[in-house]
């Protein structure tokens, strides 16, 4: 599994990275976490609206801080 943290290192963006981290420990997921900080490269999702969270390359959250809890839910509902 691969998850990407797009934003531009933003508090948000590191707040969804840690929130990421203990989700998938938690859930003892194997998962490559990316974070991409280019603004090029996060334009070629289509995402204007940071932090965005991609799960191995669909957009399941932007705009927002997801809680542990409901990445929990989203690395399950795969």
């Amino acid at each position: 599994m691969i998850i990407k943290v797009l934003g531009a290192g933003c508090s948000k963006c590191d707040e969804v990275e840690k929130n990421l981290k203990i989700a998938i420990e938690e859930l003892k997921i194997d998962a490559q976490i990316e974070k991409v900080e280019d603004l090029i490269e996060i334009v070629k999702y289509g995402v204007m609206t940071t932090p965005t969270l991609v799960i191995d390359g669909q957009i399941k959250a932007m705009g927002k801080v997801p809680s542990v809890k409901e990445i929990k839910k989203l690395l399950t509902e795969q």
